[in-house]
């Protein structure tokens, strides 16, 4: 859910968002926030639904041709051509044959992406907030751009910071301010304090470690 809110002179810019689980969203606004557990903090999962679609589509293509070709022989019609070709190739073939290893080679690949897709969570746009507690049943997520957007709103703040770059990542925030008056180190000192606070206050599970550099 996203929040328009009136800031100094105005203008409108957009309050952070929260993400309910993926698989919940059409279980209505009670269900979308809820989620059985134990209480811990777990990634987001992506669905995954355009890969497993179509691995999904090509199994099912090729199950339906080889389904087709032997209803086509049993019914007494000559099998197709195709298949007479597949057959010669696997009984002339041997494990030297450059067309065998790139066969199995593009094979392989095909299952380690397949595998690697299955056992990522994904959605690494999404960090992962605190649960109120041990027993509770409520899952919430913040998007590393409205993290940042936060962040960088505090340390424009400070005093002596011009302009700040901030990136949110899922072990460190990055940090890139611009100072025009007041000591470095100074800007830098207060910067550290104000990026501890925010991070603390914006209730992630693993809260990230910042990197500050200031310069003029």
């Amino acid at each position: 859910m996203r929040a328009d809110v009136r800031a100094r002179g105005g203008h409108r810019r957009r309050a952070p968002a929260l993400h309910a689980h993926p698989d919940r969203r059409r279980a209505g606004p009670a269900a979308a926030v809820t989620a059985p557990g134990s209480g811990r903090a777990h990634r987001f999962r992506s669905a995954r639904r355009v890969p497993a679609a179509l691995t999904a589509l090509a199994l099912l293509g090729v199950a339906a041709l080889f389904l087709y070709d032997l209803a086509a022989v049993r019914s007494g019609r000559p099998a197709m051509s195709w298949r007479h070709d597949l057959a010669h190739w696997l009984e002339t073939a041997t494990p030297a044959d450059l067309s065998v290893q790139l066969t199995g080679g593009a094979l392989a690949l095909a299952g380690a992406v397949l595998l690697l897709l299955a056992l990522t969570p994904g959605l690494r746009r999404i960090l992962t907030m605190r649960t109120p507690g041990q027993d509770a049943a409520v899952r919430a997520g913040l998007g590393r751009k409205d993290a940042a957007q936060v962040l960088r709103d505090r340390t424009m703040e400070v005093s002596g910071v011009r302009s700040v770059r901030v990136k949110v990542g899922r072990s460190h925030v990055g940090v890139r301010a611009t100072s025009h008056f007041r000591e470095l180190d100074d800007v830098r000192a207060d910067l550290d304090a104000v990026l501890a606070v925010g991070i603390e206050e914006l209730g992630l599970a693993h809260p990230p470690r910042p990197r500050v550099r200031v310069r003029r």
